[in-house]
Formats: C-alpha cells, structure tokens, sequence
C-alpha cells in the first residue's frame, strides 16, 4: 500500500507505463454493467454512453499529440484499446518513475484517468439522473512486446464481440 489511502496499485511491479510504446488498455463499466451497447448480429450496437465513449476514446490525438489510438472495441461493458505512446508530450522529463499518488505526465496511468473523466464529465451533465459510476476504478494494461504479439491482440479486438456470448458478464 502507498500514500496512506488503503489502496493497492494493480499495476505490475516492475513495469514502466511512462516509456514510449504500446499498450493494451481493457477498462471496465462500472459493476460490469452492461452500460455501452449491446451485441447484435456479432457487432456492438452502442447506448448514447456508449458513443460518448467512443467519441472520447477516437479524439484521443486531439488531447494527446504524443497518443495514437490503433485497434479498439467497445463492449456492452468494457473496452478493449491498443494505445501507442510517442512520448510524453511535455517538455519536463523528470520525474520519471510513476508512483502511486505522483503520475508522470504524459504516461498511460493520467491518460487512462483523463479518457475517462472525457467520458463521465459530459455523461453526468447530459444525464444527471443516471445513478452510480461509469468506470470501475482502474484498469488492465499492459506492455505490447512485439510485433507478434501487437497481430494477436489486434485479431482478439476484432473477434471480441463474436466471443460475447461466451462472456461470463454476458446480458441480453
């Protein structure tokens, strides 16, 4: 545990998010509910959330110069993204080891942080009287180490929705 707040980071140990690179990013709905869209006919048909999501998540290189969206899925209540981090998009280079409670600018962790409130700031505005959160806190990431591994998450975005009746949070 860090910074006094009893939470524990999820992220691994000895990886490094503030480094040039690719990642897979999966971030979840709040409870996992089924906020997004649904699956019909093997592709997502999105909620109004679910195209504010999406709206956000392709304007990342408005708000990111340094970020390029790739691949990307959005699903009833998760989704799934392949980010490419150019830099940090800052002339500051220092700190550069995130730490719980001292993000680097420019790193995954405050991108991550900054799409979602892209989402939930104009949600809760347009929808005041939706109840409970939109993002379950936190979220999947890690490192894409080769070419190899980039075609395979690539293939597993695009068949995701196919898989969502296997999915153990699968609603109709």
């Amino acid at each position: 545990m860090s910074g006094g707040w009893g939470r524990r980071s999820i992220r691994l140990a000895h990886s490094d998010y503030t480094r040039p690179g690719a990642y897979f990013v999966t971030i979840c709905a709040s409870e996992r509910r089924p906020l997004f869209g649904r699956i019909r006919g093997g592709a997502p048909i999105l909620t109004p959330l679910g195209q504010v999501v999406e709206f956000a998540l392709v304007g990342f290189p408005d708000h990111f110069v340094h970020v390029c969206l790739d691949s990307y899925v959005i699903m009833p209540n998760h989704l799934h993204a392949i980010l490419f981090i150019h830099g940090r998009g800052t002339a500051c280079r220092a700190p550069t080891q995130e730490r719980f409670g001292k993000p680097v600018p420019g790193s995954l962790p405050p991108v991550v942080r900054s799409f979602k409130s892209a989402v939930t700031k104009p949600w809760r505005a347009e929808a005041p009287y939706s109840k409970g959160d939109v993002w379950q806190r936190g979220c999947f990431e890690k490192g894409i180490r080769s070419e190899h591994a980039l075609a395979i998450l690539r293939q597993y975005i695009q068949q995701n929705p196919a898989k969502w009746g296997r999915d153990r949070y699968f609603t109709q």
